[in-house]
C-alpha cells in the first residue's frame, strides 16, 4: 500500500524539521514537501496534490485560513488537517468552515497526529477530543456566534489587530495594502459592534482569542 502523501506547512523550519522527522519514521505516511507561507501552500499542493495537507493557520502571506479556502477552491475533496496553537473554538469554526477536515493543536500528543492524518486521508472528520467537547458545548449552548459574522478574511485580520498589529503591519503581513485592511477593519467594527481597536481587543480577550496575561 502507497504511503500517504504530506505536505506540511508551518512557517518555522524547527518545528518542520521536527514533525517531518516524526512523521517519516511512521511506515504508512511520507512528507513530500513544506512550505512557510500561504501562497506557497497552495502552489505546493496544486503541482503535488499531496493525500494531506497539514496546515498551520498562523503563517505570512495570506495565512493558513485563506490558504486552505483557496485550496479547497481548487480541490473540493482536498484533506486539509489544520495544526495550530489557536485551541479556541472560533479558530476550529472557521478552520472547519473554509473547508479544513481536521483539526489538532500543537499541544497535542504525537501519537494524535499520526492517527489524525490516517483519519483525514481516508474521507473521515477528526477534531481533538477536548476541542470536540467545546465546540460540542459552544453549539449546544448557542454560544460563541459573536464572530460568526465574519468572513474568514475578516477573522484573519480581526485576529491579528486584536493582537496588537498595527493596520500597515497587518497589510504587511497579509500582503494587501493599507486601504484593503482600513477597509475590512471598519466592517469587522460595524459587524461586532465596537468603536475602537481597544473594544475589539476587549472582545477578545473575553471570548479567549488572546490571552489577557500574554497581551
Amino acid at each position: 500500500m502507497n504511503p500517504i502523501r504530506v505536505l506540511l506547512v508551518d512557517d518555522h523550519a524547527v518545528v518542520r524539521a521536527g514533525y517531518r522527522t516524526l512523521l517519516d519514521g511512521v511506515p504508512d505516511i511520507k512528507v513530500v514537501a513544506e512550505a512557510e507561507r500561504g501562497e506557497e501552500a497552495c502552489q505546493r499542493f496544486a503541482e503535488l496534490l499531496p493525500d494531506v495537507v497539514v496546515m498551520d493557520l498562523s503563517l505570512p502571506g495570506i495565512g493558513g485560513l485563506e490558504a486552505t479556502r483557496r485550496i479547497i477552491a481548487r480541490d473540493s475533496e482536498a484533506a486539509i488537517l489544520v495544526f495550530s496553537m489557536h485551541d479556541d473554538t472560533a479558530f476550529v469554526e472557521k478552520a472547519l468552515a473554509a473547508g479544513a477536515r481536521g483539526y489538532i493543536t500543537k499541544n497535542s500528543a504525537a501519537e494524535i497526529m499520526v492517527d489524525a492524518i490516517r483519519a483525514v486521508a481516508s474521507g473521515q472528520a477528526f477534531i481533538d477530543h477536548e476541542l470536540a467537547q467545546n465546540l460540542a458545548l459552544r453549539r449546544a449552548g448557542g454560544g460563541g456566534e459573536v464572530f460568526d459574522c465574519l468572513t474568514t478574511r475578516e477573522f484573519q485580520i480581526f485576529n491579528l489587530l486584536a493582537h496588537g498589529r498595527t493596520p500597515t503591519e497587518t497589510a504587511s503581513e497579509l500582503a494587501l495594502s493599507y486601504k484593503t485592511v482600513a477597509n475590512y477593519t471598519t466592517q469587522i467594527k460595524t459587524k461586532l459592534n465596537v468603536k475602537t481597536t481597544t473594544e475589539l481587543v476587549h472582545l477578545a480577550i473575553r471570548h479567549g482569542i488572546i490571552d489577557p496575561v500574554s497581551e
